[in-house]
């Protein structure tokens, strides 16, 4: 089946360059981050929170969540632990949209983040006040949209979706006759697309991150590498992705990790992956895939300017303050909890597939 790309004449937003979002960010002493840290273990003892970390996040609080009884993951089993947690406050380290996903699930609870400023390229590429008319313009198509978007575009999907689980969930509303509407990443939608025989009208978004990866640089590091293995998201560009050993989300990357037999990996998604990927395989070694290539130039460097926003000090201040609170107007939150909590339920059953079959 044909894919369709919905395209805009002009970038719908500049992101920030990594190198100097983290050139402004403060740089304590070993001293001074050993003292955040505690104090930063107090405060959520006695505010009934726990702290969950996306994998992109610097190590410190990777780190620190897993000390306090919080959690490291992909924005999915995010979502699912602060769900099931009874912590009374979230504190979410990653991106807006993974804040606004808390909300949506967990309505009484406080949910904090470290700082408001931490978009995502993906969620700007995406503003509803376009997407929703583009879906009604496509009234016969399923809308699944990838879970790095907006509570409003959320809003208006019959489906939310992680990279972890969106080929099998295209698979199953294709086998039924289902044609889709997909947004936002590109990249993602047209990888699915391959893998799936949909018939899938994509939209025109990209990561900043995953973009950036060149298959033409790529060629030149594996020559030099011959022995690396290449591990891929496939937000990542189809020339990068079809030289990829193994091609999945962040959890499935850490696992390949750990399983296929090459002791060097290029690493083509975000480089804060690698503090898990240590932790699951050590005595591996792991570079981040190159941005570069002729006439290229860097702006994230293989790490989320976003993400690199997340740091102790700025997590001390919300914690001391109670600012940075997500909030999700009521009327939204009902609708895109709907499309969520299919894709929580999507999830439990292929993982009930798993356990009972071992096939899924």
């Amino acid at each position: 089946m044909p894919t369709g790309i919905k395209h805009y004449p002009v970038a719908l937003h500049e992101s920030p360059v990594t190198a100097e979002v983290m050139e402004h960010l403060p740089h304590p002493s070993p001293t001074e981050r050993h003292r955040l840290v505690e104090h930063i273990k107090r405060l959520l003892t006695e505010q009934n929170a726990v702290l969950v970390a996306h994998y992109y996040v610097h190590e410190d609080l990777q780190r620190l969540a897993e000390e306090t009884g919080g959690y490291v993951s992909d924005s999915l089993d995010m979502a699912r632990f602060g769900h099931e947690h009874p912590a009374t406050t979230l504190v979410v380290a990653g991106v807006r949209f993974m804040g606004e996903t808390a909300k949506i699930l967990n309505p009484e609870k406080r949910v904090l983040m470290p700082t408001l400023e931490a978009e995502c390229s993906l969620d700007l590429d995406c503003p509803a006040e376009k997407f929703i008319p583009f879906c009604d313009a496509h009234p016969d198509r399923e809308v699944v949209v990838y879970s790095n978007t907006s509570a409003a575009v959320k809003a208006r999907a019959d489906w939310v979706v992680t990279s972890s689980i969106a080929v099998k969930l295209v698979e199953h509303l294709h086998a039924r006759g289902r044609k889709i509407l997909w947004a936002p990443d590109k990249h993602l939608g047209n990888y699915i697309q391959r893998e799936t025989g949909a018939d899938m009208l994509i939209w025109d978004g990209r990561c900043v991150v995953h973009e950036e990866f060149k298959a033409a640089a790529m060629r030149e590091f594996k020559q030099q590498f011959p022995e690396a293995g290449i591990l891929v998201h496939p937000e990542s560009p189809a020339e990068v992705i079809d030289m990829a050993d193994a091609v999945g989300s962040t959890s499935q990357l850490i696992e390949a990790a750990r399983t296929l037999p090459h002791r060097l990996f290029i690493v083509a998604t975000d480089n804060g992956i690698f503090y898990k990927m240590k932790q699951a395989a050590p005595g591996k070694e792991f570079v981040v895939a190159p941005s570069g290539g002729t006439g290229a130039s860097c702006r994230s460097c293989g790490h989320c300017p976003w993400m690199a926003m997340n740091d102790l000090p700025s997590l001390a201040r919300t914690l001391e303050t109670g600012s940075n609170e997500i909030q999700v107007p009521e009327e939204i939150r009902v609708q895109a909890l709907r499309s969520t909590q299919r894709m929580l339920d999507f999830s439990a059953q292929l993982k009930r597939k798993v356990l009972g079959t071992g096939t899924a």
